[in-house]
């Protein structure tokens, strides 16, 4: 069953302006080190790389029903990739607290994910799916 859906919408030049005024404050405070370090590795797109991360945070606030209170922060959320290149969230903190209550007995939710961009606009989508835990 799903438990929520999320999406954002995100300009890349408003993440450039960020980057240009407040440098590394703003870097560390929204993004984690995996995240950083893949923008970094896309020296012509960081930009956009960013935004979509951005955008997919957002999503997953609106997801969960939050945004972020409740002790659900940006830097909770983080984007990586699977081997096959697809993107997921790797949840920590309240961010993985406010999943897991979100959670009904004898489920688990799955997150699912996906990013986009075309200049100047980054958009990610976040779906939250209950599962019946495996019996054993």
């Amino acid at each position: 069953m799903i438990l929520g859906i999320g999406s954002d919408l995100c300009n890349i030049e408003r993440i450039q302006a960020s980057i240009d005024r407040f440098g590394d404050r703003f870097l560390n405070r929204v993004f984690t080190d995996a995240e950083r370090a893949k923008a970094a590795s896309r020296p012509f797109t960081a930009a956009g790389t960013l935004a979509k991360r951005f955008a997919a945070k957002e999503a997953f606030a609106k997801a969960v029903g939050t945004g972020f209170r409740r002790g659900v922060f940006m830097k909770d959320i983080g984007v990586v990739n699977a081997l096959s290149g697809a993107p997921a969230l790797c949840l920590t903190g309240g961010a993985r607290a406010r999943l897991d209550a979100l959670a009904p007995p004898g489920h688990v939710v799955e997150v699912y994910l996906t990013m986009t961009d075309d200049h100047p606009w980054a958009q990610a989508f976040v779906i939250l799916f209950a599962r019946p835990k495996e019996s054993r």
